[in-house]
């Protein structure tokens, strides 16, 4: 796997817990009054956290493994708005999801760190993405990244706008 991409995945947890902690701790559970632009699901600050966690660990851990030891799987979509319902996202403690979430992380980085070039190339169909190798996949798991620490920041901005229309 190429370096940057590693990398970025190494980092990610460090820099989701300090967007987390850029979010004023009176609006961590807060939602605007429209979701329009943002580049993420619809979840406040906390839930993105729970999110980000339970995608790491049955969304891209399961379909790395499937594709792995499986001919050609079907990886499918994670339907997250009901799971964060199900699982009450928003009463979560942000410091066991971090916690949490940096587990599997490292987990899933030293997973992908011993893949072999054949085992990158192995192939599989994502759900919504269509044919890919598992390299294309971890490039997709970085995305989702970046996707979520977009998605707090789009948040900050709505945090700024309701703290002036105040």
């Amino acid at each position: 796997m190429n370096k940057t991409t590693l990398n970025a995945l190494t980092l990610f947890p460090l820099q989701l817990e300090a967007h987390y902690a850029a979010i004023p701790r009176e609006y961590r559970h807060w939602a605007p009054p429209s979701w329009d632009g943002i580049p993420s699901e619809h979840f406040t600050a906390i839930e993105q956290l729970c999110h980000v966690r339970d995608i790491e660990i049955e969304g891209y851990q399961e379909r790395i493994r499937r594709t792995l030891d499986e001919a050609n799987p079907l990886l499918v979509s994670i339907d997250s708005e009901p799971l964060a319902i199900e699982r009450r996202y928003g009463e979560a403690s942000a410091d066991e999801v971090l916690a949490s979430f940096r587990e599997a992380r490292a987990r899933t980085v030293e997973t992908i760190a011993a893949l072999d070039e054949r085992q990158l190339a192995r192939t599989a169909v994502f759900e919504g993405y269509g044919p890919l190798t598992l390299r294309s996949l971890v490039h997709y798991l970085c995305s989702h990244d970046q996707q979520h620490l977009a998605g707090l920041q789009w948040l900050l901005g709505k945090i700024e706008a309701e703290r002036t229309s105040m």
